[in-house]
């Protein structure tokens, strides 16, 4: 299929353009396994055999209210990661001004593109959205401590300073 090995991952506030969720549809349907990190509101249902079961929706809610907006596309070996101030949503994109660029060092890339797979690591305070709308706990394997992708960033900046 088309998007057989392609990836997008994106990071984002609210999801309720219908626009954008047809276009992530038909990327689904093309193939494309599609991880989205969405904090608020998301009409996308994900799931829905022939429509969006390459998508996975999760929502992390934890100490630290977040802004970031995170755009990762992966269709070969060479990644695009963007950071945006828009959420996907109409009032973001089609009634304000709102800017989107790309990281382009190599470094800062990689750094991003750590801390969205920390975020679809997370089984502390992760809630995972299913085909019919509700939301699921996340939860730790059995015996395993969790993880919280927060409580690592937290740890990895005070190792920094």
């Amino acid at each position: 299929a088309r998007g057989e090995g392609g990836h997008v991952i994106i990071k984002i506030n609210g999801l309720t353009d219908v626009r954008m969720i047809e276009t992530l549809y038909r990327a689904s349907q093309a193939g494309v396994k599609i991880d989205l990190i969405v904090r608020g509101m998301c009409s996308l249902r994900p799931g829905l055999a022939g429509v969006s079961d390459n998508i996975k929706v999760r929502s992390v809610v934890g100490r630290f209210l977040e802004h970031s907006r995170v755009f990762y596309f992966r269709n070969d070996t060479d990644p695009d990661v963007l950071c945006s101030s828009a959420d996907l949503m109409q009032r973001n994109l089609y009634r304000r001004v709102e800017v989107c660029f790309p990281i382009l060092d190599k470094k800062q890339r990689d750094r991003v593109i750590a801390d969205l797979k920390s975020y679809l690591r997370d089984d502390l305070q992760a809630w995972d959205l299913d085909a019919t709308g509700g939301w699921t706990r996340a939860v730790p394997a059995k015996d395993a401590p969790g993880y919280s992708a927060q409580a690592d960033l937290l740890a990895q900046l005070a190792e920094s300073t």
